[in-house]
């Protein structure tokens, strides 16, 4: 897929005449940190605790998938249960604990490059993730001092229905005062690639973890990248076709 092809491809089926972009709808998972690796250990920690089989790879599909909504899956189909919010709640600050106990994870390679070449071209980056992980959230802006726009965040808190709904990107590009046609959205996985599709933004997926590119296309990525460092070479291009079309 050329860049070219790709924006005449998210043209013709949104609709738009044109992609006059100012904003960058970034997820925090598996985009900015290499977090994945530890949230798989803590979900199968925490499903195996309470009787419920899985594998770390499944938890990799549900990526974007809020905590809550993670948790009423798994107990509905591992163990018969409705789950409430309350316990959900509950529930989800285990794990959470558990992911903190496995130490810090180091800021993706590549994110920093990627979050510099689109403040360099003028564009606001805003982070939108289904996480409502503490510890991770904090650190977005020591990690990223001066690259993140924290007006228009958007996390768990912000969206209660998680991706791949689209609210949390129509959440954050109401918040941005923006349309769609004027975003795009640096997603990993097929769920978040389907929440910043059905938005209608151009989306970009970045294969940082074992979810293979096939995938994200077939959730609706207009075009792919095979690392963020990859993406960082590639958005001088990106988005100078952008503003040529």
């Amino acid at each position: 897929m050329t860049i070219q092809q790709a924006i005449e491809g998210y043209l013709k089926y949104s609709g738009a005449k044109v992609l006059n972009v100012s904003v960058a709808l970034i997820d925090m998972d598996g985009v900015l940190y290499d977090t994945m690796k530890y949230h798989t250990q803590a979900w199968v920690k925490l499903m195996k605790k309470n009787g419920i089989r899985c594998t770390r790879e499944e938890f990799y599909a549900y990526e974007g998938m809020t905590g809550a909504d993670i948790i009423k899956k798994k107990f509905k189909e591992g163990a018969g249960k409705n789950i409430t919010d309350d316990e959900a709640h509950a529930l989800y600050k285990v794990k959470g604990r558990y992911f903190t106990e496995l130490g810090e994870p180091d800021v993706m390679a590549g994110a920093l490059r990627v979050l510099q070449a689109l403040q360099q071209a003028s564009m606001r980056n805003v982070v939108v993730t289904g996480s409502a992980q503490q510890t991770l959230l904090d650190r977005l802006d020591t990690d990223f001092a001066g690259l993140l726009d924290t007006e228009a965040r958007v996390t768990a808190f912000d969206a209660p229905r998680g991706k791949p709904s689209p609210e949390p990107y129509l959440k954050a590009i109401t918040k941005a005062a923006v349309k769609p046609t004027q975003c795009i959205v640096i997603e990993n996985a097929p769920l978040g690639v389907q929440s910043g599709h059905t938005a209608g933004c151009f989306t970009i997926g970045v294969t940082t973890g074992p979810i293979p590119e096939r995938d994200l296309y077939k959730a609706g990525a207009d075009i792919c990248y095979p690392s963020m460092d990859a993406l960082a070479d590639a958005l001088p291009d990106l988005l100078a076709a952008m503003k040529c079309n």
